[in-house]
């Protein structure tokens, strides 16, 4: 028996073949330098999110105070995706990408500015972080249709999947990294090491060659984004992408109720609220780790379906753990953490992480592999609509449930109107489950 041969080096291939794919870091070093600087970027954004509210709530003692920093953000973010992707259409997108990351760094410069000097007035909280989350938005347009430009399609599936883990990174060590510089050192501070963390955006971008769209579009404005939905009702595989994605977002974000859980349900306060908030980017980030067999799958549009199934699935069974801990133990304000509900509730925040990871991992890279490269950047600005925007709609839902039955009712009504669409998407959206990873179509 060779030693390729023996049981060990067996095990060893088996476990490699599960682990997050690297090979587009090691074929292309203009990816590798995009994706760390992002990646470090991204714990810094991560970062500021935390402190901004923090700071609102401390200086207002409002948590409505603290929702309008989302509601500021989400106009501008929706224009910079309808808008912003056309500039990547329309431009070198190293440039755009280039310009947006100095506009989001003078923003969180400014942030910082007002911190130190003691500034007071709310409204530029607002302005200053919805600045930031603008520039970003266009940003990370830009950087999605530079991606299909720096390596083969094969390796898309694997280049989202260390997307995924930037992600799930970021929120994972950003919001603890925050708490901590904020309790120790303050907001100003806090600020000034998202803006040192920010300049690795930089070296990745500057790393990157010229980078103009095969096509440039010509038109500009209401124009443009008019063409890229009329290229969207032509792409029946695109557009389930996004539809799909609404429908888990929507109906499956159950956050709005962790205050509560920890608070009457749960026990354990604030304190499980984060341990809640953290499962579900652990689960992400797991399955970003282990997401090696993901680029062998063809069939990426039956692979999204699945991923979203599993995804009401386990937003059901949080219902579930926070029905149950109702019934067997009511709701008392104030009490101690039911640890046996609790680290259940996680596991299956956990599990809804993790397919939600890798129903992104296919949407993106159906997104980028079909998309033809003269509209990429505005598909990529629509895919950051419906990023921005879903949740959104989805915390307005879960409120509404939450006030109309029970703390648990978001999260269980959900995961079943999920799972039920789901299904029914099975034969309703046939074409986009034969959707084939090695021929794709829009």
């Amino acid at each position: 028996m060779s030693d390729a041969d023996e049981p060990g080096s067996r095990s060893s291939r088996r476990l490699r073949g599960l682990l997050v794919d690297i090979s587009p870091l090691r074929e292309s070093p203009a990816f590798a330098r995009l994706w760390i600087g992002t990646s470090v970027a991204q714990i810094g954004a991560q970062v500021t999110i935390v402190a901004v509210g923090l700071h609102v709530y401390a200086l207002t003692h409002s948590t409505l105070a603290v929702s309008m920093v989302a509601v500021w953000a989400l106009g501008p973010m929706i224009l910079a995706g309808l808008f912003g992707g056309a500039l990547a259409d329309r431009y070198d997108r190293r440039l755009v990408a280039l310009v947006t990351a100095i506009i989001a760094w003078i923003c969180i410069g400014a942030l910082t500015t007002i911190a130190f000097l003691d500034v007071e007035t709310l409204w530029l909280y607002y302005a200053l972080a919805a600045g930031n989350a603008a520039a970003a938005t266009i940003m990370g347009a830009a950087r999605g249709a530079i991606l299909p430009k720096l390596l083969p399609n094969h390796l898309l599936p694997a280049a989202a999947a260390l997307g995924g883990i930037t992600m799930g990174l970021a929120v994972t060590v950003g919001p603890a990294v925050a708490g901590i510089t904020v309790a120790a050192w303050g907001y100003p501070w806090t600020y000034l090491l998202d803006a040192v963390l920010f300049t690795a955006a930089f070296v990745g971008i500057f790393g990157l060659p010229q980078l103009r769209p095969d096509v440039a579009v010509t038109g500009f404005g209401l124009s443009s984004v008019a063409d890229s939905l009329r290229f969207l009702r032509r792409a029946p595989n695109i557009r389930a992408t996004f539809v799909f994605d609404l429908v888990a977002m929507i109906f499956g974000t159950p956050r709005v109720v962790y205050p509560a859980a920890g608070a009457v349900l749960l026990g354990g306060g604030s304190v499980t609220v984060g341990a809640l908030t953290a499962s579900f980017a652990v689960g992400a980030l797991l399955s970003g780790l282990l997401s090696g067999p993901l680029g062998q799958v063809r069939r990426q549009g039956r692979a999204v379906t699945l991923a979203i199934l599993a995804f009401g699935a386990s937003t059901a069974l949080f219902g579930v753990v926070l029905l149950v801990t109702a019934i067997t133990h009511g709701t008392e304000p104030g009490r101690g953490p039911i640890v046996p509900a609790i680290v259940l509730g996680g596991i299956a925040l956990a599990g809804a992480g993790a397919s939600d990871n890798v129903s992104a991992v296919f949407r993106t890279t159906i997104l980028q592999a079909a998309a033809p490269d003269e509209v990429r950047g505005r598909m990529q600005g629509l895919f950051s609509v419906v990023v921005a925007g879903g949740p959104r709609v989805g915390d307005l839902v879960a409120g509404l449930i939450a006030t109309a039955l029970a703390l648990w009712a978001p999260a269980l009504v959900g995961g079943l109107v999920i799972m039920a669409i789901m299904l029914a998407f099975l034969r309703v959206y046939r074409g986009f489950q034969q959707y084939d990873a090695v021929h794709p179509t829009p």
